[in-house]
């Protein structure tokens, strides 16, 4: 049964993922076509958080925002709590890993959480679904201005390509920031078809993420990431992801019992406060580092990405169960 559950809780988006690495790979994108598929992958990034903003409720957001202490929790994990254990595990994994993903670690401490996974997974654990949902948001929209800050306070190591400057901003701003206030605004008049076809989000969602990583994994191949990546800094990069998540999710779940939290409200807590996002870390990668140190930055927070889904999805089953044994 257990082997059934974990089969069913598998999200597909992984295969997905490898298989446009492993594409990358044997057939990388290069010159001109590779600059029509950087394009079209800013389109379809500026689409899908278009897609966002017609969704997000502005009820939702009433209802979940009161809960201020809660919010400054997940503030504090996703933007405290999660860089010093960044900047920890950079200075302590120094002479073992590649200094370029050490660097891609510490960038993936320092985004926003995610949006529909951790309001998903709140609903299944039977958790404060409009809490989430102000929070999660919250957490994007001011990381979108509040993760370049860290990243040129925090990133100054070399060979980071690190490029902060206007335009990487003004990248960011455009692409993300205004989309997303566009189709909020629009809401009135696009969210019910929205709301109908949750189907064509998805699509744009995951689409959107292939077509950066394709475009990203290109040019690192190009400049011979295989070469360089080793198996060993593979296993490292795996353990250390591992590490920081059991860390961040044990700090949230003590502050939650010793805070005294409402379950639901603790559950919240978990969920949103220890997860990071692939949507809006990798077009912010491709705006604020080189295009050839884009695919290294970006594999770290690929694997933290499915790491946290697969153990977000027991807790969540694990919660649901516990609910309904009362």
């Amino acid at each position: 049964m257990r082997a059934i559950r974990l089969i069913r809780s598998f999200d597909p988006f992984l295969l997905f993922l490898v298989a446009t690495v492993a594409a990358a790979s044997l057939l990388p994108v290069r010159g001109m076509a590779a600059e029509w598929v950087g394009v079209v992958a800013d389109l379809a990034i500026a689409l899908l958080f278009f897609l966002h903003g017609a969704k997000l409720s502005r009820e939702a957001i009433v209802q979940g925002i009161g809960n201020w202490r809660l919010h400054l929790l997940v503030f504090g994990s996703t933007y405290i709590v999660f860089p010093a254990i960044g900047l920890a595990s950079v200075s302590l994994s120094g002479r073992w890993v590649d200094p370029l993903l050490l660097s891609g670690l510490l960038y993936l401490t320092l985004l926003p959480s995610t949006v529909q996974s951790s309001i998903a997974f709140t609903a299944i654990a039977g958790g404060n679904v409009a809490a989430a949902v102000c929070s999660a948001s919250l957490s994007n929209l001011i990381g979108i201005v509040l993760t370049p800050l860290l990243v040129s306070q925090l990133m100054t190591t070399s060979g980071s390509g690190v490029q902060m400057s206007w335009h990487s901003i003004e990248a960011i701003l455009l692409q993300l920031l205004l989309p997303f206030v566009a189709g909020h605004l629009l809401r009135p008049l696009i969210g019910g078809f929205v709301a109908g076809h949750k189907a064509i989000l998805q699509i744009v969602d995951r689409g959107s993420i292939l077509l950066v990583v394709y475009s990203a994994f290109s040019a690192a191949v190009v400049n011979g990431i295989w070469s360089i990546l080793g198996w060993g800094d593979m296993a490292a990069l795996l353990g250390l992801s591992a590490l920081i998540l059991a860390i961040v999710m044990g700090a949230n779940l003590l502050a939650a019992r010793l805070l005294k939290l409402p379950r639901e409200d603790g559950i919240v807590l978990l969920f949103c406060g220890s997860k990071k996002s692939l949507v809006s870390g990798v077009p912010m990668a491709g705006a604020l580092f080189a295009p050839a140190s884009v695919g290294m930055i970006v594999l770290p927070l690929m694997i933290f990405h499915q790491l946290q889904l697969f153990v977000c999805a027991a807790l969540a089953a694990r919660y649901r169960r516990q609910m309904e044994a009362g």
